[in-house]
């Protein structure tokens, strides 16, 4: 576990992050609850209900900030992206081949990362990105994130990202996000900037 001020980064593997899976909750459940997001009790419960199969996933890692005495501050999460991924065909619009075609090592897939509100704009969310993807061998780093909720998607920016397009996680009948995509071969290292709603 590394420091900076009174919060302190952990990568994990799967197992770990099954075994923290409480505080991942507990993350989630505070960070998504209010808007553009209005997370249920329900929706919260489904969420981890799928987290162990996601920990089992291939490539996957976990990222965890706590304060000194051990009060969760952050999470980041993801795995690498199979194959045969509905990712790409959950766009509203398509893309070329080159840019969908996966091979189960190509791209990472960030699937959450999350501050809790006191914690934001003190620079956890780019610190917990910058561990999550620390070492990684994937060309490239996919996600989706809500349309409204604007910190979250200046963040990514000013990280690197660009948006790809617009899709539907889950299919049809999902809320319309947009997909980001970070080339690691492209990253400038060091260009981080916090915001104040991620951290």
């Amino acid at each position: 576990m590394t420091g900076q001020g009174n919060v302190a980064m952990e990568r994990m593997d799967g197992a770990a992050a099954v075994g923290a899976a409480s505080t991942f909750r507990l993350i989630y459940a505070e960070a998504f609850a209010g808007p553009p997001y209005f997370e249920t009790g329900e929706a919260v419960a489904a969420a981890f209900r799928r987290f162990p199969r996601q920990a089992r996933s291939p490539g996957f890692r976990a990222a965890l900030a706590r304060t000194g005495d051990g009060e969760p501050v952050g999470a980041a999460y993801g795995h690498l992206v199979p194959a045969d991924t509905p990712w790409w065909r959950e766009l509203t619009e398509p893309v070329p081949e080159a840019m969908s075609r996966e091979d189960g090592r190509r791209t990472f897939g960030l699937m959450e990362l999350a501050v809790r509100e006191k914690w934001r704009g003190q620079g956890v969310a780019r610190r917990l990105h910058a561990t999550l993807l620390g070492g990684l061998t994937a060309e490239r780093v996919l996600l989706n994130v809500h349309p409204a909720s604007g910190p979250a998607s200046a963040a990514y920016r000013s990280w690197g990202y660009r948006k790809v397009g617009e899709g539907r996680p889950g299919g049809e009948g999902a809320g319309l996000h947009d997909v980001m995509l970070l080339d690691l071969g492209r990253r400038l290292c060091g260009r981080t900037p916090r915001t104040p709603h991620l951290g």
